[in-house]
């Protein structure tokens, strides 16, 4: 195996901005700690919290680097103490609090999981940030089963198209929304049951609709704000309100007296700054539960455009765009 060179490209900022504020830098190499693996990356996922983070407004937790990028795929070489020898030079996808648009990034290894045949270096890396806050938020804190409705916002984003497929493969019915007809036929093709253009289309009466007027079980809301209150309104009694972004506000006004009657639950969630455990515990899972599917390459990412780490700006300006359907990758 090759050396581990002293320093790395990567992108990074001075200060918050547009996506011109991400630039190609010289950073050391990262050294793995106790229990972490040292991966050459060779595809990196950008995500909505990378936008976030680059505008300042969502600072890396501690102890993360300053370099965004949350999913990774690549090549381990080398270790932290405590990890065993035999993971040496396996190809591998990881969850990562920070540190993914680079040539090497460490990573906890319980946070890795084994990039089958089935998969290309670029779709592994499109992986671990969708599947496992999708898992998380709609089998774990959600309690979906086998013949529930869930509704969806930003069906053709990544979140939204791996609840799709995961839905799909659990036997749930989803019910989306999206921005376009284009975008809902797109996400039919994916796998949604039904989906509902919100620009010309009220969601609300739409799923009133579809569902004979009984509503849905699960809702997972990217959009928060006075989405919030519209989304209980598609709620069956006893049902589940999921946020997991905050794109339209970080305010919303409702009904207690509404969540009480009906017995509504209203939950949500963040994971980059969850601990190593309990990511480690979700990887655990979902290995347990999802990745035979990956493996057999029934469950693959939805995959957009790929662009050099060093466009990364570009990466980012598509992303904002709104015009994507899938996963952004950079390519190292």
């Amino acid at each position: 195996m090759a050396a581990v060179p002293d320093q790395m490209t990567a992108i990074d900022m001075e200060n918050p901005g547009g996506p011109e504020v991400l630039q190609a830098v010289v950073r050391p190499v990262p050294q793995p700690d106790p229990g972490e693996v040292l991966v050459k990356v060779a595809a990196a996922g950008v995500n909505r919290p990378d936008i976030v983070q680059r505008k300042g407004f969502y600072p890396p937790p501690p102890g993360a680097p300053s370099i965004p990028g949350l999913e990774i795929a690549g090549q381990i070489v080398a270790l932290g103490e405590g990890v065993e020898d035999a993971v040496l030079g396996q190809s591998v996808c990881a969850l990562v609090s920070g540190g993914g648009y680079a040539e090497y990034c460490a990573a906890p290894i319980v946070q890795c999981l084994g990039v089958p045949e089935a998969l290309s270096m670029q779709e592994a890396a499109a992986l671990p940030e969708t599947l496992f806050t999708v898992w998380h938020n709609l089998f774990e804190r959600a309690y979906a089963r086998e013949g529930e409705t869930v509704l969806v916002h930003g069906g053709t984003s990544g979140i939204g198209s791996m609840a799709i497929m995961l839905g799909k493969l659990f036997d749930l019915t989803v019910i989306v929304t999206c921005g376009s007809d284009e975008k809902c036929a797109a996400a039919q093709e994916i796998g949604a049951t039904h989906a509902i253009n919100y620009k010309s289309q009220d969601f609300v009466e739409e799923v009133k609709r579809l569902t004979d007027g009984a509503g849905v079980e699960i809702v997972i809301d990217m959009v928060a704000g006075d989405y919030v209150a519209r989304n209980l309104q598609c709620l069956k009694e006893d049902g589940r309100h999921v946020t997991i972004a905050v794109q339209g506000g970080l305010e919303a006004t409702i009904n207690m007296a509404q969540v009480m009657s009906r017995r509504l639950m209203l939950t949500g969630s963040t994971l980059r700054a969850r601990s190593v455990e309990f990511k480690g515990l979700l990887a655990e899972e979902i290995e347990r539960n999802a990745w035979s599917f990956v493996e057999q390459g029934k469950l693959r990412p939805v995959m957009d455009q790929s662009f050099p780490l060093i466009d990364a700006a570009a990466a980012h300006a598509r992303m904002e765009a709104g015009a994507h359907i899938g996963k952004i990758i950079l390519e190292i």
